[in-house]
């Protein structure tokens, strides 16, 4: 039996880990450490479509945070301070 034939009768879960990425796993098999399900099972291609249309942004999340920290400090930096004229 070809690979492929074989591949597409498998049932494979996507899994997510702390960081928020993606991956997939065979539905049968424990989860690796550090990764849980999300509740998304099916044939290989099913699962890799959901996770093309729910990860939409490639960054961990670490990352993400961090750059969006960086964007509000900068922007609270570069914002005009306010000084009242004195009688």
């Amino acid at each position: 039996m070809p690979w492929d034939e074989e591949d597409n009768k498998i049932v494979y879960k996507v899994v997510v880990n702390h960081e928020e990425q993606y991956s997939i796993w065979p539905a049968d098999r424990e989860n690796p450490l550090g990764w849980n399900d999300v509740g998304k099972s099916g044939l290989k291609s099913e699962c890799l479509a959901y996770i093309k249309e729910v990860w939409t942004d490639m960054r961990p999340l670490s990352l993400r945070q961090r750059m969006e920290g960086l964007a509000r400090q900068q922007k609270s930096d570069s914002a005009p301070t306010h000084i009242e004229k004195q009688k």
